[in-house]
């Protein structure tokens, strides 16, 4: 099978085709990574972290090259993906100091002379499975941690994003990596199947439907596992709110690379009298987003992935449409070529509507009422994918005391839902997430074993 990725902006044009791995490219691959992760673990804490460093070099001694890669592979924004690739480098910097990190503790014996140790180590293979819209920093923030700890890494990226990680696999050689502790592996649903089955720890980053079958199949092996599965995000506007501001962000978290991250807003609740101000200010934000060309430095809203996703997109629009709601904004195809769709608002869609409880990936989102504070929550916590969501008011305490009672990994006030800091925990609450956190100095543990050691002086009694 070969694997195509293809330019969501000009349909056309063929950025890469390879040859799938096949399952038995994959077993071949962590079989490798496997003997190659002794000599990586015992060449100590100083050689990872230098080779951590040096791929952040790698990484952005080629920043313009690596942007234009990303623009072209998965249609976003120029100036998202220099940010994207500024992130990737400062990640691998970040993990290179890992090494160094406590990887246990030492405890008092309850009697008697002796030592209790706990020590963290890495489990072997680590198998990454990563989606296309961050190509570069969701591999990195996956392959990083676990290469700092010692584990080697076997990627499988989305096919629509294959180019950028065959290009992750190039730097890592550039960077000094030992052959075969960075491996890549082209493919689909069979060579994520086989990663799964084959890695000692299995990361991964897609659909609810994909993630759930991940984790079914580990957890019955008894593989540690972590998924992110997206989120039906919701952002809280509050009459007291910069309207002005908080429409801006809206924006932003909406139209956004097209909607295309898991931390994008898809529900807009508007609190009470704030309802018909923030309606039309964020009307006029979505007016100046409008979808155009990734490559031009002032885009905001670039295409959809590709054309099954557009697809998908607008059938539910149509369908809202079609349900008696009313489209504020967008709702129809760029007139360009490519896979572009207008960001899109609606208000009134019906309750049940599947754009109230599915995860589309593309720059919809629907404008809902809640009288008051308390049925906002209500609305927001209404799903079991929320992963990121937003309070907008200038009043701390009631944003605070929103925060305690909203259901998400994360909370941003006053800011979009959209945007990660890399050195935090991430993560969903409910079903957007599976296992513990990613990022952050918690991954580190997820990539590790701890191991309780007990030390006592020859010819002690038990």
């Amino acid at each position: 099978m070969i694997v195509s990725s293809y330019n969501p902006a000009e349909p056309g044009d063929l950025v890469v085709a390879v040859e799938a791995a096949g399952s038995d490219g994959v077993g071949a691959a962590v079989e490798r990574a496997r003997a190659a992760q002794a000599g990586w673990w015992a060449a100590g804490a100083a050689v990872r972290a230098a080779a951590l460093g040096r791929f952040a070099e790698a990484v952005e001694a080629r920043a313009a090259e690596l942007a234009a890669l990303i623009v072209r592979e998965v249609g976003k924004p120029v100036a998202e993906a220099r940010g994207e690739v500024a992130r990737t480098a400062a990640i691998w910097r970040y993990y290179a100091q890992a090494p160094f990190a406590p990887a246990g503790a030492v405890h008092e014996p309850a009697a008697g002379e002796g030592l209790l140790l706990t020590r963290r180590r890495p489990y072997g293979v680590a198998g990454l499975i990563t989606p296309w819209n961050f190509p570069l920093a969701i591999p990195t923030w996956k392959a990083a941690p676990a290469l700092a700890v010692g584990n080697a890494v076997v990627l499988k990226p989305a096919p629509e994003a294959v180019a950028c990680a065959l290009r992750l696999a190039e730097l890592a050689v550039e960077a000094g990596l030992p052959a075969d502790v960075f491996a890549v592996v082209p493919g689909g649903a069979e060579e994520g199947e086989a990663l799964v089955a084959a890695a000692d720890v299995v990361s991964f980053t897609g659909s609810t439907a994909v993630g759930r079958a991940v984790v079914a199949a580990t957890s019955g092996r008894g593989v540690p596992v972590q998924a992110e599965m997206g989120g039906l995000n919701a952002a809280l506007v509050l009459p007291d709110a910069d309207l002005g501001q908080a429409a801006g962000h809206l924006a932003a978290a909406i139209a956004g690379y097209a909607g295309q991250k898991c931390t994008a807003t898809s529900r807009v609740i508007a609190v009470g009298e704030a309802y018909e101000p923030l309606r039309e200010a964020l009307v006029k934000a979505l007016a100046a987003v409008p979808a155009a060309d990734p490559a031009e430095e002032r885009t905001v809203c670039g295409p959809v992935i590709g054309e099954a996703a557009l697809a998908r997109i607008t059938g539910a629009v149509d369908s809202a449409r079609a349900a008696g709601a009313t489209v504020l904004a967008g709702g129809d195809r760029a007139d360009r070529a490519g896979w572009y769709l207008e960001p899109t608002l609606l208000e009134d869609v019906p309750a049940g509507h599947p754009l109230l409880a599915e995860e589309f990936f593309g720059p919809v989102a629907v404008l809902l009422r809640a009288a008051d504070l308390d049925e906002a929550i209500a609305l927001a916590n209404a799903t079991s994918h929320s992963l990121a969501t937003s309070v907008h008011s200038r009043d701390l305490d009631t944003a605070l005391a929103a925060a305690d009672r909203l259901d998400a990994g994360m909370i941003r006030v006053n800011a979009p839902s959209s945007g990660v800091d890399f050195h935090l925990p991430f993560g969903g609450a409910r079903s957007a997430s599976y296992g513990s956190r990613e990022q952050g100095q918690a991954v580190l543990d997820f990539y590790t074993a701890s191991r309780t050691v007990t030390l006592l002086p020859a010819g002690t009694p038990r």
